[in-house]
């Protein structure tokens, strides 16, 4: 008795076109004869193909949804694959399967040597850096571990006194054919030589310091410069730092992302810095100096006469300077938050002037919220 299709295939019957095109493609891949050697693999890739041609095409699959078998068996369907738009891919991905099993999984590498020089890897570092550091930058030093060339073999990979040999496999090409038969015709096949991995060169004597890769690790202190202005996401390229190249390669880089820590008086706003100064209600009606701490130090601050609540004073230019142009910095933004004193902080003195400039504005002082909501009262506008 003949296999369902579905279950060959692997899906439900209602199974739409192209969860059965995936299906099919991931099993003909998988049981083809180029790359499955096993016994049954040819039989069981037929069967596959001929579930596909079934199922792909609507008009068969509703005849062997209704009828089976009997239902498609004089249909006159050629064998083969009747979605044409799905050969190529599915060719491709046959191609790419057999070549990748023949040289060893490095399908990208053919024809080319790997005994060309090589550069060495990028790397990343992060670091953390404190509000005052990022806005006027300087120095630090990060350690980092990073691939140098082997100072035993130089690089060679090969134990001193002797010298890598021609492959044996290869000839020194770093290439291998082969002859392939596909459902499409023949084909030479050029891959990497597994055992020469490209380079063409063997190595039998080792280096001892590297272990036959030219390279190792090292721990490295740096002094880095950190630009004034930077922020979070900010990242710095130290050219040359990273791994070093193969076979006389350029070094990759090295790139610095930093991170800064937040600060519990300031907080950034792109180049303008934001804090919150608290006054007393006196100084919010006469005005007057007060000092803000600022990432300079102190700064004297003119308070206006009458300042609300919530108002904000600008110091120009004592903000985070703009990176790459450091002369030129933003605003630090002051929030002024006006104190208004409970009744135990108030002396009996003051209460008796507070109550005569209340009767002098028309407030009484025993309404609800008393002598707060009077000074309240004098911040409105």
């Amino acid at each position: 008795m003949a296999r369902d299709y579905y279950e060959i295939l692997g899906v439900p019957r209602g199974a739409d076109k192209e969860e059965i095109k995936q299906s099919y493609r991931r099993l003909a891949r998988l049981y083809h004869p180029d790359v499955n050697k096993e016994p049954g693999a040819e039989e069981r890739f037929k069967e596959i193909n001929r579930a596909y041609e079934v199922l792909s095409e609507p008009e068969l699959r509703q005849r062997y949804d209704r009828f089976g078998e009997a239902g498609i068996s004089s249909s006159g369907a050629a064998p083969g694959y009747q979605d044409v738009g799905d050969i190529g891919g599915f060719a491709a991905d046959i191609f790419e399967t057999i070549f990748s099993n023949f040289a060893g999984g490095q399908t990208g590498a053919a024809g080319r040597r790997r005994d060309t020089p090589t550069r060495g890897s990028d790397l990343r570092f992060d670091l953390r850096l404190d509000f005052r550091d990022a806005v006027f930058g300087g120095e630090r030093e990060i350690t980092i571990k990073h691939l140098e060339t082997c100072n035993i073999c130089n690089g060679s990979g090969a134990k001193p006194g002797t010298k890598s040999q021609t492959c044996s496999v290869c000839e020194g090409d770093g290439q291998v054919r082969r002859a392939a038969r596909t459902p499409f015709g023949n084909f030479t096949q050029v891959g990497v030589c597994p055992r020469c991995e490209g380079s063409g060169q063997v190595i039998r004597d080792k280096c001892e310091g590297c272990g036959g890769s030219g390279q190792k690790e090292e721990t490295k202190k740096l002094k880095i410069s950190i630009p004034a202005g930077v922020d979070n996401g900010t990242r710095l390229r130290i050219s040359g730092e990273g791994d070093a190249g193969k076979k006389s390669g350029p070094s990759g880089d090295l790139y610095v992302y930093l991170y800064v820590n937040s600060d519990p008086k300031f907080h950034r706003e792109g180049v303008d810095i934001l804090s919150q100064e608290r006054i007393s209600y006196l100084q919010a009606i006469f005005g007057g100096p007060i000092q803000v701490t600022t990432v300079d130090g102190p700064v004297e601050l003119i308070v206006p006469p009458g300042t609300q609540p919530n108002t904000v004073l600008t110091l120009e230019q004592r903000g985070v300077p703009r990176l790459g142009n450091p002369v030129s910095r933003g605003n630090h933004l002051v929030t002024i938050q006006v104190e208004i004193p409970s009744r135990t902080q108030v002396t009996a003195e003051e209460r008796d002037l507070l109550e005569k400039l209340a009767k002098l504005r028309g407030y009484r002082t025993h309404h609800k919220g008393g002598l707060e909501g009077f000074l309240g009262g004098l911040f409105q506008k």
